[in-house]
This record gives C-alpha cells, sequence and structure tokens, in this order.
C-alpha cells in the first residue's frame, strides 16, 4: 500500500463550514491523505483519498466513503473546489468529518484492467455491478481497520446508488447512514449513458458529449446560469487528464468502462433491482435536482416507501438542479441537504 498525506488550508467559507457565531475563528487546517490499496486481483489497485480537520479522533458516524458513477471518476467530482469555494469534500471535512472518495477500477487514478487498452470491441464490459462492490468492500474494510471502526457512512452517486444500496443490504451492520445521492431505480425511460446497439468493454467519451448532456431536462431560459462560467472547461481538465492515453487521441477522450450500461439492460431496464431495499437497515437519504434526465425523479420516488426497514429515512427534491449538481451555481443546496443529514448520526 502506498500512501501519501498532504496539509492543506482551503477556501472554506464560513458560512458553509463553521457555526455562525464561531465565524471569527480560524477555519480548521485539513489533512489530505492519498493511499493505492490492492484490490485483491493481481495487478489491479484502488485509489482512496481522505480528507479530516488536523486534529480530528475517529468517531462513529462521523466517517463517510463516497463512490462515483457510471462514467466520471470520484476524485475529480466530489474533490472539485470552484468559484472560490470548496470542494464538496472540504465541506464535510470542514464540518467534522473524516470523508473518503473511491475511485473503482477503470476510473480516475485506481488501475484500468488490461483489457482497456484493447480495442472495446475485443472484450465483453468491463467492472460489472458485482466486481465494482467488492472494490468497496475492499475500500471499506481498509478504512474501517485504518480507524478502528465498526461501520461507515455511505454515499452512492448515481450508478454508485445501486453499489452503495447492494453493499448496505448486504452488509447491514457495516454501515450506519446511507446517501443515495440522484439514486437509480427500475427504468421507464431510455438511460442517457447507454449508446445502444453491441456494448464493448468500454466507451469513448468527449468533452464535447459530456457538455452536451449537461442542458437534458433544463428549461431554455434557465440553462445559460446553470453552470457558471469556467466550472465545466476546470471539471474536465481534471477528469480527462486522468485517462493519459485518451489524451492522446484526436479529440482527446475519457474511456468509460461499460460494466455499468449492461448492469442497466439487465437489471434497470428489465425491470429487476440489483438489490433489495428493504434490507437496508440504516437511515437512508434519497436526494436529487428536479431536473435530472439520468436518473429521473420517478425512480427516488419508486423506490421510497420500498425502504421499509430504514429508520429515519427521507426524500428530498432540489430546485433547479441537474444529475451533475455538484457542479452547479444551486451546489450549496445539495452540500448542506446531504450535511444536515450526516450531522445527525451520534457524534459520541
Amino acid at each position: 500500500m502506498k500512501r501519501r498525506v498532504l496539509m492543506t488550508s482551503p477556501l472554506l467559507a464560513a458560512p458553509f463550514v463553521i457555526p455562525v457565531q464561531a465565524a471569527a475563528q480560524a477555519a480548521p487546517q485539513i489533512v489530505t491523505e492519498e493511499h493505492m490499496i490492492p484490490s485483491g486481483d493481481a495487478g489491479i489497485e484502488l485509489f482512496l483519498r481522505s480528507k479530516r480537520p488536523e486534529g480530528l479522533a475517529a468517531r462513529p458516524g462521523r466517517t463517510l466513503l463516497m463512490v462515483h458513477g457510471a462514467t466520471y471518476p470520484a476524485s475529480t467530482a466530489f474533490d472539485l473546489p470552484l468559484g472560490g469555494g470548496p470542494s464538496w469534500m472540504d465541506y464535510i471535512a470542514g464540518n467534522g468529518f473524516d470523508v473518503w472518495c473511491l475511485d473503482l477500477r477503470g476510473y480516475g487514478r485506481s488501475t484500468r484492467p488490461p483489457e482497456m487498452a484493447q480495442p472495446p470491441e475485443a472484450n465483453p464490459p468491463l467492472v460489472r455491478g458485482e466486481q465494482a462492490v467488492q472494490d468497496i468492500t475492499t475500500a471499506a474494510a481498509f478504512i474501517r481497520n485504518a480507524r478502528s471502526l465498526p461501520k461507515l457512512c455511505m454515499l452512492g452517486y448515481s450508478w454508485g446508488t445501486a453499489l452503495m444500496g447492494r453493499f448496505a443490504a448486504e452488509n447491514p451492520a457495516l454501515v450506519e447512514r446511507l446517501v443515495l445521492y440522484a439514486p437509480v431505480w427500475l427504468r421507464q425511460s431510455a438511460s442517457l449513458a447507454d449508446p445502444g446497439g453491441n456494448l464493448g468493454a468500454y466507451r469513448l467519451v468527449t468533452q464535447q458529449a459530456a457538455r452536451a448532456r449537461r442542458g437534458a431536462g433544463v428549461p431554455e431560459d434557465k440553462r445559460a446560469g446553470l453552470v457558471p462560467a469556467g466550472w465545466f472547461e476546470h471539471w474536465a481538465g481534471v477528469t480527462w487528464a486522468t485517462d493519459p492515453e485518451g489524451q492522446r487521441r484526436n479529440p482527446p477522450v475519457l474511456r468509460a468502462p461499460n460494466g455499468s450500461v449492461a448492469d442497466g439492460r439487465e437489471y434497470w431496464a428489465a425491470g429487476r433491482p440489483f438489490y433489495d431495499p428493504a434490507k437496508i437497515t440504516a437511515p437512508t437519504l434519497l436526494v436529487l435536482g428536479e431536473w435530472d434526465q439520468d436518473t429521473p425523479p420517478y425512480m427516488a420516488q419508486t423506490l421510497f416507501p420500498l425502504l421499509t426497514n430504514s429508520p429515519g429515512k427521507r426524500l428530498v427534491l432540489l430546485g433547479e438542479g441537474t444529475h451533475g449538481m455538484w457542479m452547479e451555481r444551486n451546489r450549496g443546496a445539495l452540500f448542506l441537504a446531504v450535511q444536515s443529514f450526516l450531522g445527525e448520526a451520534p457524534a459520541a
């Protein structure tokens, strides 16, 4: 296991991070750790990043693992400062949490399976849900061991909600609280991530295609102000840079494993759940934007009553946000909704 520790003092706006009455105090210095951990499969390592206030002791209910969706890594989404404000991870850490993000195999700074160096048509879809859940299991065990904790809070985004839902259903004793951001459920509409036709091992995503998807479902008069100037370009630059081989193509591409798309066809589009919500026993938050076209609100509304054994469950629909609300002008509403839920965990 390789580890790197960094000390930073991020730009943390006082209303975001500390109580108003304590605004005169200095913002906490944030400690950053980066790890490459063995996945259990030869040659495959997983990238983990953690952020926490300096001197913070591990406490039940104050350690969170975040997992990304079908196309883009966690490290360039959850830890992306924008507009002079904090990244989502900085915001959570500034509120007294030890927060981790995981890049699943094939994404970001984790190892790409060797099949991704071959033409996509040479192999079947890579990184299916069961394998991704195993990566989450490995990462969660590493964190629990590193912090000597019996359980963690978990957050999944988009496809990651299916993975985290499955993990929570199969490992109820290991999950303190569960956040499903833009939750996927049985599909009544076409998937924007599915290109149709035969699926290869991975797909090639251009920045132009990513930009075009951002306006889906947004009223015409709201599109111009959805993402402030420069934010998309900043995110795209750091995200596409995680794939040096894709960068050498013209135009540059990001290679994204197709296992999530295959999962969508086998499960959600076929009316087959990937996990049983009734087996989730942790308090659960479903949260999404009203304009989400990738995982439309009907999915969360259908899933919510199925969480029959989740105490304190809730469904939050945020106005004027899409599937990628973490990179939009109203991202603060998302951060606050999730933080309010996480903050209810015991602090002892």
